[in-house]
């Protein structure tokens, strides 16, 4: 009978560096990093710099992959297919296992447009190519960050395309005799200029981009070859490991994921763990800290209950559409846990260490790889599989609404990443001797103009300046949006049109409108230029009802919930924002006293049943697509009430 392995040598098992003795500080700062990350999205109040962790995984990899290679080559036993099987067996396990569950609870789950992603981020998770997936996904549009259940993967396409180039170049250095420090070095610094030169302009290619991020691995290789033969004594190693655990500390309780990153704020973590490792097992804080039984015992499993923590938080965030109560997420990360736990147990260790089977668990990997990618792939290529639907709610389920639809996109609606210099000439309308309405605003007003401009026909001109996330409000947002706003109000100036519409998404900007604020008081002294360029009536739009998730998938829940007979109510009291309504009241209120005229979204859509959710056509013909910008259908309805009401003469 054989002896099963001792805590000891099962943990030694677990890391790289196990041939020349296992550090179990390294799988305490492990246990570090991950807690970081998980406390950050299951509670991103409480941890705010949180997502430091995965920079911390970043020089972990580097330092003890760097190491592993460079003594096979030193050995003469390093090849190429040893190292990749190894690779393997250490990442493929744990995530097959995820990635499965994942396409298996979306398949009952998530309705179409929602499974089409997931679909397609699984194919791009098991290819290792998800940050180049999420990177060309990001715009205005894209879905919030906590509803894509495979987004953390992003760091895993990162460290495994690195590892694609990485043993070869080590390699070459050794066979040609090149100085491998020499091209880390160089390596380093040439991404870590990349960081710098795109975080400000381009932060998403910053964020995803491997070429911005190969530094913070490039940080740890260097600590491998380095080795830590420049410490002189013991206090010179304490005080490492305690300066590099107060730069962790720092790092994860005062970054900020507003801040530009990685850009220069990637330092505090990615030095902080430099320290730390090269303080070596006997600093002080990798001694008394690291390397107690709770710190290692979490580091083994860190890898698995990274892939697992995020996916079940952003499938409650789906389900409650919005964040789920405080009780609901600390069960979650239990769950995350408890599976953790049981895949390294059952999963990953007897695929990485067993012995049975041997020669068959890289062809069984390969193939379970294959699989699940080509499944994804082809449930992505069939749009989310909408055929898991009854046929008569299955528009309903798999609604989509191509937004720039009879929209003037881009040249009269600018996205909020687009230079500015100035709108196209034809946004200003064809006047032809009629009065002229102007249309400024945010993504909003640009959905409402379709509306408009088929309800006012031919009557009056309708002149339309929209940008993506921009206030129509002076000195406030964004620069671009800034830009933007001014040459707006001078171009009304020399257009001298009868009526300006400022329409947004109010309430996304400030929820509570009673408070004194930027964005309140931007407004007002923008009512006030306007008079002052002779505009002559000013209209004021509110904000529309804001729905939790979007109202197609509302819409189709209060579809499947209508018994006996399913139909979708006309009016939805449930899933949306309430406090969208006090601002309305609120926005009223402000603005009775500065003569313009105050258009209610709110009384318009909504009565004591609660809010309209489609047109008298059909079922299927909702007025929002999304959380509240309108559709053709909705922005008509608003256009036709604002002409029948005689607003714009």
């Amino acid at each position: 009978m054989t002896q099963a392995p001792s805590p000891q040598r099962l943990a030694a098992a677990t890391s790289p560096t196990h041939e020349e003795g296992y550090r179990r500080d390294i799988d305490g700062l492990r246990a570090v990093a991950v807690l970081a990350v998980v406390a950050f999205h299951a509670f991103p109040t409480l941890l705010p710099g949180g997502f430091a962790g995965v920079d911390i995984f970043f020089v972990i990899s580097g330092y003890l992959i760097t190491g592993v290679i460079e003594r096979r080559i030193d050995a003469g036993t390093f090849t190429f297919a040893d190292f990749y099987a190894r690779r393997m067996k250490r990442i493929l396990p744990a995530l097959v296992v995820v990635l499965v569950a994942c396409f298996a609870f979306g398949w009952f789950a998530l309705l179409p447009e929602e499974y089409e992603q997931l679909s397609k981020h699984i194919a791009a998770g098991i290819a290792f190519v998800s940050n180049f997936a999420l990177w060309s996904e990001s715009g205005y549009f894209d879905a919030a960050a906590y509803a894509k259940p495979l987004l953390h993967l992003w760091s895993l396409g990162i460290e495994e395309q690195f590892y694609l180039v990485w043993p070869l170049a080590l390699w070459a250095c050794a066979r040609w005799r090149r100085s491998a420090l020499s091209l880390v070095v160089a390596v380093g610094v040439i991404s870590f200029a990349i960081n710098l030169a795109t975080v400000g302009k381009y932060p998403v290619a910053a964020f995803y981009s491997p070429l911005s991020r190969f530094w913070e691995l490039q940080l740890g290789c260097a600590l491998a070859l380095l080795g830590s033969r420049a410490i002189p004594s013991r206090a010179v190693a304490d005080a490492m490991s305690i300066a590099g655990a107060i730069l962790i500390a720092l790092s994860v309780a005062l970054l900020d994921a507003k801040r530009g990153y990685p850009g220069l704020w990637a330092l505090a973590p990615t030095v902080g763990t430099f320290l730390i490792l090269l303080s070596g097992p006997d600093g002080w804080f990798c001694r008394n800290v690291l390397s107690r039984s709770a710190f290692v015992g979490v580091g083994l499993v860190s890898y698995p209950l990274y892939l697992w923590h995020w996916p079940l938080l952003s499938f409650a965030y789906i389900a409650w559409s919005g964040m789920p109560p405080v009780g609901v997420r600390l069960g979650l990360v239990v769950a995350a846990i408890v599976l953790a736990t049981g895949t390294y147990a059952i999963v990953e260790k007897p695929i990485r260490f067993g012995t049975a089977l041997r020669r068959y668990k890289i062809p069984a990997l390969a193939a379970a790889s294959l699989a699940i990618g080509a499944i994804g792939l082809v449930t992505f290529l069939h749009d989310g599989a909408p055929g898991r639907f009854p046929s008569d709610v299955q528009a309903l389920a798999n609604f989509k609404y191509e937004y720039k639809t009879d929209a003037r996109y881009p040249d009269c609606w600018l996205s909020k990443d687009q230079p500015f210099d100035g709108f196209a000439p034809f946004c200003a309308g064809d006047r032809a001797g009629r009065d002229l309405a102007v249309v400024w605003g945010d993504s909003h007003a640009a959905r409402l103009y379709p509306g408009l401009k088929a309800a006012l026909g031919d009557r009056i001109a309708l002149a339309q300046f929209t940008r993506d996330s921009c206030l129509p409000a002076l000195g406030i947002a964004y620069a671009v949006c800034q830009q933007s706003n001014a040459w707006v109000v001078g171009e009304i100036a020399r257009l001298k049109p009868s009526v300006v519409i400022l329409f947004a998404s109010w309430t996304h900007y400030q929820l509570d409108w009673k408070a004194p604020s930027a964005s309140k008081t931007s407004l007002l002294a923008t009512i006030d230029a306007l008079r002052l360029a002779g505009v002559p009536k000013i209209v004021v739009i509110g904000s529309a009802p804001v729905w939790k998730g979007g109202l197609p998938k509302l819409a189709y829940k209060a579809w499947l919930d209508a018994k006996p007979f399913h139909v979708v109510p006309e009016y939805l009291d449930g899933g949306r924002d309430l406090g969208v309504a006090e601002a309305d009241v609120e926005m009223r209120r402000e603005l009775a006293t500065r003569d313009v005229v105050y258009f209610s979204m709110m009384d318009f859509f909504c009565n004591e049943r609660g809010c309209l959710t489609h047109a008298p056509e059909g079922e299927t013909r909702l007025v929002t697509w999304d959380s509240g910008h309108l559709t053709t259908d909705g922005a008509m309805l608003v256009g036709r009430r604002i002409v029948a009401d005689d607003l714009l003469r």
